[in-house]
């Protein structure tokens, strides 16, 4: 589950992170697994990316909507991701993630994010190509 979710303030909601397979620091949305805490094997992929938001960015969607659905590398992998837009956000916590992650949030804004995206791969930082898919939803339906 993906999540594509920007504030009240027009803000999208990024979370940069260290991937050791790429062995860089890469900027995401917030994204999870689905039914990957114990007990949860039949968790939705909107119950998925709810728990996902709150955990990785400390905000909780007043509603979630499917946007589209398709698989994430087809060369490499089975793996099927869903990407969601979150709306109606309330922050409820501080984010970062789960125990061993080390999650940074930056809350952007749409009117700012073309540079900062640009500003953050000249660092060096490597910037996930469904950041963009997300921000091709979230320019469509204004």
């Amino acid at each position: 589950a993906i999540i594509a979710a920007v504030t009240h303030e027009k803000k999208i909601l990024l979370v940069e992170q260290y991937r050791i397979p790429v062995h860089a620091r890469t900027i995401e949305l917030p994204a999870g697994i689905i039914g990957d805490e114990p007990g949860s094997s039949d968790e939705s992929h909107a119950e998925a990316a709810r728990r996902e938001l709150v955990e990785e960015t400390g905000y909780a969607a007043g509603e979630i909507e499917a946007l589209t659905h398709g698989q994430a590398s087809e060369g490499l992998g089975s793996e099927v991701v869903t990407l969601f837009r979150a709306s109606k956000l309330r922050r409820v916590g501080a984010g970062g993630g789960v125990e061993h992650e080390d999650i940074t949030v930056h809350e952007v804004a749409l009117t700012e994010i073309d540079s900062w995206l640009e500003a953050k791969a000249t660092a060096g930082v490597l910037i996930d190509p469904k950041v963009y898919a997300g921000l091709y939803f979230i320019g469509r339906n204004k």
